[in-house]
């Protein structure tokens, strides 16, 4: 059975937001595939010609890219309901990696489609653009974050942003497991991963948070949010 956007669980996160039932019909016309990737494996890699971005369906993606040196910085995780391969659109080749934290399954949006039915549904093309404006913004957080953050207000930032997100997908806000690595994170935030391991049992120690491997529990949530807000 193909995929229906007016249907789809994450329907008020994804392209389809705000737009009319009369609308969706015409989306369902958009989405035709869908793609598993397993843990570990990989969706689109840098460079490639950009032919399709992608709704993540479930699963949880990162995208990252490799340096000239040989490290990796990762750019971004990926939840449910939001659209990867976006950062590619400017050169139409794609500018990162991505590469599934677990296993994870993808809408495929066709680009050369996007553009045919943009012409047609003038809501689609506000919701594509929203989602631009919005990677934009998130880009622009993110060089916040790195550059005028110390290493706790970074953490505390980024456990805030989990909770935010997965609350809006209907999960637990308090209490969710990263399916990231420590190392991972670390390579977001711009940290080392002894610096994110002793942060996490810092904030452990003070009460913020309860953690047992990557389940993570946060305790005092006003407080946690006190850690970063002196900066904002």
């Amino acid at each position: 059975m193909s995929p229906r956007c007016s249907t789809c669980a994450m329907g008020q996160l994804c392209l389809p937001v705000g737009m009319s039932q009369q609308d969706l019909a015409k989306m369902d016309t958009l989405v035709q595939e869908r793609v598993r990737v397993h843990k570990g494996e990989t969706l689109y890699r840098m460079g490639e010609p950009l032919t399709a971005v992608y709704a993540i369906r479930f699963g949880t993606l990162k995208t990252h890219v490799t340096m000239e040196d040989g490290r990796t910085q990762i750019t971004g995780f990926h939840l449910p309901g939001e659209v990867v391969g976006l950062d590619g659109l400017g050169e139409m080749q794609h500018a990162s990696d991505a590469t599934a934290l677990e296993d994870t399954e993808v809408c495929v949006v066709r680009f050369d489609d996007l553009q045919s039915l943009s012409g047609t549904l003038p809501s689609l093309q506000q919701q594509f653009l929203r989602l631009m404006s919005k990677e934009i913004s998130q880009d622009q957080i993110m060089l916040i974050t790195l550059g005028s953050m110390r290493a706790e207000e970074r953490l505390a930032a980024f456990l805030v942003n989990m909770s935010e997100r997965l609350s809006m997908r209907g999960y637990s806000s308090s209490e969710f497991v990263l399916r990231m690595s420590r190392e991972e994170i670390g390579s977001y935030l711009g940290l080392k991963l002894e610096t994110v391991s002793r942060l996490f049992s810092r904030f452990a120690e003070a009460g913020l948070i309860q953690i047992r491997q990557r389940h993570v529990k946060l305790v005092d949530m006003e407080g946690i949010r006190q850690v970063y807000s002196r900066n904002c």
